[in-house]
């Protein structure tokens, strides 16, 4: 099981940027995607963009445009580039990987980095 750690959170006011990186410490190969879903309190946990391991990307519609999804293969690591945020995009930002992550089926999850943006 993979085991991942996330970096980048913060608090930004509106229009702001941020970046943030997860880096997968205990893998056997690269055949895995990588993800990045959001939380808001009290509401439920979103996807919000993925990347595969050949490098197609989808991401929710909510951010098309303003956040970007990469990886390294070469170093277990992607990253989510935040630009334009909004106050709807504040909440705790969750790495995931997993081989059917296109059908949210998570194998492993970070423990999350905050995200709070301010009007």
């Amino acid at each position: 099981q993979a085991q991942l750690a996330e970096s980048g959170g913060g608090s930004v006011q509106s229009g702001g940027s941020l970046r943030l990186t997860c880096t997968n410490s205990d893998y056997t190969s690269t055949s895995y995607s990588m993800g990045w879903y959001r939380q808001a309190p009290g509401k439920e946990r979103e996807r919000v963009a993925v990347i595969t391991s050949w490098g197609t990307s989808k991401s929710a519609d909510s951010v098309k445009g303003r956040f970007t999804i990469s990886r390294d293969n070469s170093k277990h690591t992607a990253w989510l580039q935040m630009n334009d945020l909004k106050p709807e995009d504040s909440g705790t930002y969750y790495c995931a990987t997993g081989t059917r992550l296109l059908d949210d089926v998570v194998d492993s999850w970070g423990r999350g980095t905050q995200v709070t943006v301010s009007a």
